[in-house]
């Protein structure tokens, strides 16, 4: 590739990034309604048409925006899973609570009920995530196979990812009554099943046969 055509390249992927970034921050500032054109451009720095020649619909810029932000999700969660491959409750635990408590995350899904096309792609990238703890859980969790577990990895995966999201969207509107109480016990829970490092036995050293 010509020098020139890389440099091109690198400025289109550098411009594009600078419009993802701006919409993020209107969103978490200001709520996606404020999403327009002409805001974006003026907060970028760029002009309207730019911005639209880059999303020619704000369907477009949405949706590139939750594409970008589930790609860095999913690397981050795979990093995290292969970091603890012991521990992928836990892992998932954490990575839930991380997404519920994002601002950024609460407008994608208040605009998913708004708009179709967002709904879908929310609905989309939100299998492919649990398809990558379901794979977690079926490599490594101690519940997989085990006829006296009462929950399914299915259960158990929707359980982790809709607790932090609902007490969230509760506390959003005022109502905390017993929250403290749910994160307590589903985290004894996830314990029960998968002891953290610190309160595990450690492996007695098997001695070599003489």
């Amino acid at each position: 590739m010509p020098p020139t055509a890389r440099r091109v390249g690198a400025e289109t992927s550098k411009t594009r990034d600078t419009i993802l970034d701006t919409v993020e921050k209107i969103m978490v500032s200001d709520g996606y309604p404020s999403v327009t054109y002409r805001v974006v451009a003026a907060k970028a720095g760029v002009t309207p048409s730019l911005v639209q020649y880059y999303f020619p619909t704000l369907d477009d810029i949405f949706l590139a925006a939750i594409r970008r932000r589930t790609e860095e999700n999913e690397q981050r969660l795979l990093e995290a899973l292969q970091a603890r491959p012991e521990e992928p409750l836990h892992v998932m635990w954490e990575f839930s609570w991380a997404e519920a408590t994002s601002a950024l995350v609460t407008e994608f899904m208040a605009l998913g009920n708004h708009r179709a096309a967002i709904g879908a792609e929310i609905a989309k990238v939100t299998a492919q995530i649990r398809q990558i703890q379901l794979d977690a859980l079926a490599a490594n969790s101690t519940t997989t196979g085990n006829p006296d577990f009462p929950l399914t990895p299915g259960a158990l995966t929707v359980l982790i990812s809709g607790i932090p999201k609902m007490l969230n969207l509760e506390k959003g509107v005022g109502i905390t009554d017993a929250h403290e109480d749910v994160v307590a016990s589903f985290t004894t829970f996830i314990d029960s099943i998968e002891p953290p490092k610190s309160l595990r036995r450690p492996k007695r050293a098997t001695r070599a046969r003489r």
